[in-house]
C-alpha cells in the first residue's frame, strides 16, 4: 500500500462510501471526540455526500497510540491524509476543537495551492481570534469530569465507569491542552464561504465570538443560531443536517465527479464519543 494511502487508512474513517458521491465532507470530532461521533451524520448525507470521518490518536481503534496535544501538529497530519482526495468537491465540517481544526486544514490547503474547501462548517466555537483563559486541561481528572458533565457531550455511563474513564481522560486532557493553548495566525485568512452553527445557551460561546468568524474568511459567512447549549447539534441534527446538504448541492450543481485519485476502505464503528 502507497505510503498516502497508509497516512489516509490511519486518519480517517468512512462508514457509508459513496463512490458516486457529489462532494466529500471531512468532519472532525470535539475534544475527547472520535470518529464514531459522525456515523449518524454519514448515514443520514449518503450516497449524495460521502462523510469522511477523522480518528484522532489516542481512542478508538487508536487508543493505543500516543494522542497529540497541539493543534498545528493535528492539523498538519489531517491535511496530510487528505491532500490526494481532490477528485471532487471537499467540504470541512468541525465541532468544538474540531472547528479549529477545519479553518487550520483549509488554511494548509490554501497555501500549499490546492483547491480551497468548497464550504467550511464550524459548530460550537468561537471565532480563532477570540481567546478566553481557559485551562481545564491543568485541573484533577475529577474536575475535568466535571466539566464533562456540565457540556452533556459525553454518555454519563462512561463518566461513571472508573476503568473507561483511565481509557479516555489522557486523550482528553491532551485534547484540551491542544485548543487551550492554540493561537491562531492573524495574517492568515480563508477565501471559502463559512457557515457557523451556535446554540443559544453555549456557555462556551457567545453569539458576538461566533459572528466574528466571518473575520477569517474573505469569502461569504453564514451565522445560525440553534437552541441548546455547548452539544445543541445532538438535538438540532435534523436541521444542521439539512443545511449541510443544502449548501454542498449549491457548490455542486452538476453532480459530476471528477476522476478519482484517491479511496479510503471503510472502518468498523467505535462505541467511544
Amino acid at each position: 500500500m502507497p505510503e498516502s494511502a497508509e497516512h489516509i487508512e490511519k486518519w480517517v474513517r468512512r462508514f457509508h462510501p459513496a463512490p458516486d458521491c457529489a462532494a466529500r465532507l471531512v468532519c472532525l470530532a470535539h475534544a475527547g471526540g472520535s470518529a464514531s461521533f459522525f456515523h449518524p451524520v454519514s448515514k443520514a448525507l449518503a450516497p449524495e455526500v460521502e462523510v469522511l470521518a477523522v480518528q484522532y490518536p489516542g481512542r478508538q481503534d487508536r487508543r493505543h497510540e500516543p494522542a497529540v496535544d497541539n493543534i498545528a501538529d493535528l492539523a498538519d497530519h489531517i491535511f496530510d491524509a487528505l491532500r490526494d482526495l481532490d477528485d471532487r468537491p471537499l467540504a470541512l465540517f468541525g465541532h468544538s476543537m474540531g472547528a479549529v481544526l477545519g479553518y487550520e486544514v483549509a488554511l494548509r490547503r490554501q497555501h500549499a495551492g490546492l483547491p480551497s474547501p468548497a464550504h467550511l462548517f464550524v459548530s460550537g466555537r468561537r471565532a480563532p481570534s477570540r481567546y478566553r483563559d481557559e485551562r481545564v486541561h491543568h485541573l484533577s481528572d475529577d474536575r475535568i469530569v466535571s466539566e464533562l458533565r456540565a457540556l452533556s457531550g459525553t454518555q454519563p455511563a462512561m463518566l461513571a465507569d472508573p476503568e473507561v474513564l483511565e481509557m479516555i481522560l489522557p486523550a482528553i486532557r491532551s485534547d484540551y491542552h491542544a485548543i487551550e493553548t492554540y493561537r491562531h495566525d492573524p495574517d492568515r485568512r480563508l477565501d471559502c464561504p463559512v457557515t457557523v452553527f451556535t446554540g443559544a445557551s453555549d456557555p462556551r460561546v457567545s453569539i458576538d465570538e461566533a459572528r466574528a468568524w466571518e473575520e477569517h474568511t474573505t469569502g461569504p459567512t453564514d451565522l445560525k443560531v440553534l437552541p441548546g447549549g455547548h452539544f445543541f447539534l445532538v438535538d438540532r441534527s435534523a436541521e444542521v443536517i439539512a443545511t449541510v446538504r443544502q449548501h454542498l448541492m449549491d457548490a455542486t450543481p452538476t453532480g459530476e465527479p471528477r476522476t478519482r485519485r484517491a479511496t479510503v476502505t471503510p472502518q468498523p464503528t467505535g462505541t467511544t464519543r
